[in-house]
């Protein structure tokens, strides 16, 4: 008899861990691609300025992304809709196009930031900057015209799971904790470069083209209310994944450029690597490093544009949907395959494009009360009983979400000298 219950609970357990399986993947995709190649230079970076001084923001940032994006399930599941049609349904048109004009923004820095990852990543191997360039751009819209979100989610886990090389190239860099801990705890903010930099990381972690992905993500997979639980996991370990992933980075940064050359600056991936190389040796410095890069780079590039696209249509109005034929649905594989090949050539003609990288997480944290405040605004008038926010969670929200606006504008400005 307690044989026979045993395998019983084992294959209910079997059956709900599929079940599970099956319900994540939107949190998880859009949290690799947030650690994308602006956000691996602008952790360097911060490493190599400021040693260890911006890890606690790494850590701080957890919470933070996972309120945010948790927002987003919330809204996807109780409406089935995704964010630019939302908006639309309860502000109208005007302001619809006033948050895409916000998601254009960030997605084409976004794109073109990936894309010169990606051809500095082929330029270490030898690869011409042509070639790498016409790869990435087959590989992404062979990805779209798979006619299937889940097929798209599986390759995008799979590619962006190589950032986790990032972990490997900390752990070799041999940090001093002692160091680590005391200048953790050390925060200059009378300095304008540590806030601008701060303003970056914030940049960095939470960006406009996220909200739109993973809610349209949801929505395209169809979750249902008694998928919630597993959906909030899903974004939760993402969260973490993704900071850790920062930590590491600014970690391997901070060990061995920062102590050798703390006034460096680390505008490309092939600098980041050359630095690395004297410290880490030629293996690591440029095969896993790259290979952190690459992944890097390809999640982020799938995810920002097919969230431009989904954004697109949602406002505008048409189909958009992986699971239609392309031919059904053709304003929305056109959107996704003029984004990527415009990005791809824009990139190939001006090859210093990447030493905008830091600029583009600044920008980033500049549409933040944009792009927060709407989703706050939306989890308030469309989300129905059972979903809306406890009014102690709202007030959290509002506080949380507050504080990151004030804080990555205003670091933003001063390290412009504006305040």
């Amino acid at each position: 008899m307690s044989t026979t219950s045993g395998a019983m609970r084992a294959a209910v357990l079997r059956t709900r861990l599929r079940q599970a399986a099956a319900i994540m993947g939107p949190g998880l995709v859009v949290m690799l691609a947030d650690t994308d190649v602006g956000s691996i230079i602008t952790a360097g970076q911060s490493g190599v300025e400021f040693g260890y001084r911006l890890l606690l923001q790494q850590l701080l940032l957890v919470p933070i992304l996972y309120v945010v994006q948790e927002l987003t399930v919330r809204l996807g599941i109780a409406t089935g809709r995704g964010h630019g049609e939302l908006i639309r349904e309860h502000f109208g048109v005007a302001w619809a196009w006033i948050s895409l004009s916000g998601l254009a923004i960030a997605c084409i820095g976004a794109l073109l930031s990936e894309l010169s990852g990606i051809a500095g990543v082929g330029e270490l191997a030898g690869v011409p900057r042509a070639a790498s360039l016409a790869l990435a751009a087959l590989a992404l819209l062979a990805v779209a015209l798979t006619g299937s979100y889940r097929r798209a989610e599986r390759v995008a886990i799979a590619v962006g799971l190589f950032e986790l090389a990032f972990l490997f190239v900390a752990w070799l860099a041999h940090p001093a904790f002692g160091s680590l801990l005391s200048q953790a705890v050390d925060i200059p903010l009378h300095d304008r470069d540590y806030l601008y930099l701060a303003a970056a990381n914030i940049g960095a972690v939470i960006m406009p083209w996220m909200v739109f992905y993973q809610q349209s993500a949801v929505a395209e997979k169809r979750l249902r209310p008694e998928d919630l639980s597993a959906a909030r996991l899903d974004t939760a370990v993402g969260s973490l994944i993704t900071q850790i992933v920062m930590a590491a980075v600014l970690i391997a940064c901070a060990a061995t450029i920062g102590v050798q050359n703390r006034h460096v600056s680390l505008e490309t991936v092939g600098q980041m690597s050359g630095a690395l190389t004297p410290f880490l040796g030629a293996g690591v410095g440029r095969i896993v490093f790259g290979a952190g890069v690459l992944g890097a780079g390809m999640v982020a590039a799938i995810v920002v544009s097919l969230a431009f696209a989904w954004g697109l249509g949602e406002v505008a109005g048409f189909r958009h949907s992986l699971e239609w034929h392309p031919l059904r649905a053709r304003w929305f594989y056109g959107v996704y395959t003029v984004a990527v090949v415009a990005a791809a050539a824009l990139v190939w003609a001006w090859p210093d494009l990447v030493a905008l990288n830091i600029g583009i997480q600044v920008m980033n944290a500049l549409l933040l009360p944009l792009v927060l405040g709407f989703l706050i605004a939306l989890a308030i008038r469309s989300l129905p009983a059972g979903f809306r926010l406890s009014r102690a969670y709202l007030a959290v929200v509002i506080g949380a979400s507050a504080v990151t606006c004030l804080l990555g504008v205003f670091g933003a400005l001063a390290g412009l000298g504006l305040v």
